[in-house]
């Protein structure tokens, strides 16, 4: 396996740790009274994880767990595809 290969690889291992973590973030706002818009959830995930941030924050005194998961899973992806490309 080519190190460009395991870059991709674990971009998309990233990319399926945001997607779970988006899912967990929309059923958190649903239970919360929240409606969400599945159709456009792609489009409104954003939104969706800033209202997030601002409740669990006003519920817990702090940023809730999920929040940091999507960033980061969103931000490794991006990283491992820019490095793959790179070393293509």
């Amino acid at each position: 396996m080519t190190t460009s290969n395991t870059f991709f690889f674990l971009a998309l291992l990233s990319v399926i740790w945001g997607i779970a973590s988006s899912i967990r973030i929309t059923a958190w706002l649903s239970r919360r009274g929240v409606k969400i818009t599945y159709f456009l959830l792609r489009l409104m995930i954003i939104k969706y994880v800033s209202q997030y941030r601002e409740m669990s924050r006003a519920e817990f005194g702090q940023t809730g767990p999920l929040f940091f998961h999507y960033i980061i899973a969103m931000n490794a992806a991006l990283v491992c595809t820019v490095i793959g490309a790179a070393t293509r």
